[in-house]
């Protein structure tokens, strides 16, 4: 009964949430206007969320990620302005994205330093870089088909359901999914979180499986980019402020110990859809900026808690 409830807890949460604010807002909360609006939303902090769960799964952390969604809108829009195709211009993007996790893997395995100290410290650099890159403004592009990823799905193509930027976390989810349980990659990112010198004496690389980690996470934090782009339509240097706390906050929720050495694809998805809702909801009942930022800060404290309940029971 407890592993179902284990299990169970995050879509439990889920339809607390969105039961709480579709009885307190029934006018504006529960409608398909909005349902699509919060999977456009979903779409960029759940595909971000694919890579941080296999970096907390591993034991590790990256508190950098909303800053490298920054860095790769203003990347994306630099390039397309530049000439690149959009196809190009978004694997430039995702290379950016590679080179940052290359990056924070090397400074953690070579140089022994603490993942969390690396990230924040990266946080600052690749926001800076951004702001520097785009000169401090928003990077105006000419449309492409990039706009269309995260577009409401128009009459003509209702057949889609939703739009292709959800389809393509749900395909991304998919892959990590099948990374993780069935690939020896995945077996080793879960022992190392669970004990890593253990997994050492296994035979496991674990310098060389940490750094594929964060390269892939960084990755994934790229594609996020490419959703936030398309869901801005511009690249801008000061998206994402404090996305890595919702992010984090996903993955927790959705199951995953800080750790390491537990999580799910499905419950950070879950987690994704939990965080948007709340802050949804906050707006449609008019609430101000900063008591939305109260209920996160609450929502984030409370899953690092039950993160450490889950703990002492095991």
């Amino acid at each position: 009964m407890n592993a179902w409830i284990k299990k169970l807890g995050p879509l439990i949460g889920l339809v607390f949430v969105f039961a709480l604010f579709a009885v307190l807002r029934p006018q504006k909360f529960p409608t398909m206007d909005n349902l699509e609006i919060m999977l456009l939303q979903t779409a960029v902090v759940g595909t971000a969320a694919l890579g941080m769960t296999m970096i907390i799964i591993s034991g590790g952390i990256d508190l950098s990620v909303g800053s490298q969604v920054a860095l790769c809108t203003v990347t994306l829009s630099l390039l397309l302005n530049a000439g690149w195709t959009p196809l190009a211009a978004a694997l430039g993007a995702v290379a950016i994205g590679a080179g940052c996790g290359a990056l924070i893997g090397t400074l953690i395995t070579r140089l022994r330093l603490s993942p969390f100290i690396v990230t924040l410290g990266m946080w600052g650099a690749l926001r800076g870089a951004a702001k520097g890159l785009a000169n401090e403004t928003m990077v105006v592009t000419p449309p492409t088909w990039l706009n269309k990823l995260l577009n409401a799905v128009s009459a003509e193509h209702k057949w889609m359901l939703v739009p292709p930027g959800v389809w393509m976390t749900v395909v991304l989810a998919l892959v990590v999914a099948v990374l993780l349980r069935y690939t020896r990659q995945g077996r080793h990112i879960f022992a190392i979180g669970s004990n890593e010198q253990t997994a050492r004496l296994c035979g496991v690389s674990v310098e060389r499986t940490k750094l594929t980690v964060y390269m892939l996470a960084s990755c994934f934090a790229a594609l996020a980019g490419v959703l936030q782009y398309s869901y801005l339509t511009v690249g801008d240097p000061t998206t994402a402020n404090g996305m890595e706390l919702d992010v984090i906050a996903a993955v927790v929720i959705g199951g995953g110990s800080l750790a390491g050495g537990q999580g799910s694809v499905l419950g950070s998805l879950i987690g994704a859809l939990i965080m948007t809702a709340v802050a949804n909801g906050c707006t449609k009942m008019d609430l101000p900026n900063w008591v939305q930022e109260i209920v996160t800060g609450l929502i984030i404290i409370a899953a690092v808690a039950l993160d450490r309940l889950r703990q002492k029971k095991e």
